[in-house]
């Protein structure tokens, strides 16, 4: 089983580089939705306890809570759709096509769910342009972003795998 998660950054992105299968579009679409996730939640750090209410904060503290499962499974899908990937690859070789068209429905797996957490996250984006820390409102913009790279780089890969 492939894991990244103990790569350093600079092994991950050689990795990527190399004329290899994996890792691909859709391990980078996780990572750039990990980084989004991890922009989400150092803005709230920054953001609790800094004059708003007691209920905004308390909002604060409940979505952070969501960003870091978000930001602990996009970590978990950087391997798992390369593996999953793997598994197409390997099925291809073997010529069998009911084989192949199960290995490419579990591939498409990884990036639905990618999809769908990314959705959840860029809900929080317009509460946070609004109520997070100001010096922090710019980290919130690229967090959107990058969230917003992950989905479509998933919905590509949903896409390749039909």
């Amino acid at each position: 089983m492939i894991c990244y998660a103990t790569h350093t950054l600079s092994e991950y992105l050689e990795s990527l580089a190399a004329h290899e299968p994996v890792p691909g579009g859709g391990s980078a679409a996780a990572l750039s939705a990990a980084m989004g996730a991890s922009l989400l939640v150092m803005s709230m750090r920054y953001s609790i306890g800094k004059g708003k209410s007691k209920v905004i904060d308390q909002r604060f503290e409940k979505a952070m809570v969501s960003a870091e499962q978000a930001r602990a499974l996009f970590l978990t899908m950087i391997s798992s759709d390369a593996q999953a990937y793997l598994d197409v690859v390997s099925a291809r070789k073997s010529g069998d096509k009911a084989v192949l068209r199960v290995a490419n429905r579990e591939a498409a797996k990884v990036p639905v769910q990618l999809i769908k957490v990314c959705k959840v996250q860029l809900k929080q984006i317009p509460f946070l342009k609004k109520e997070a820390n100001r010096y922090l409102i710019s980290d919130v913009i690229a967090a959107e972003i990058f969230l917003t790279a992950g989905l479509k780089a998933a919905q590509a890969m949903v896409e390749a795998n039909q």
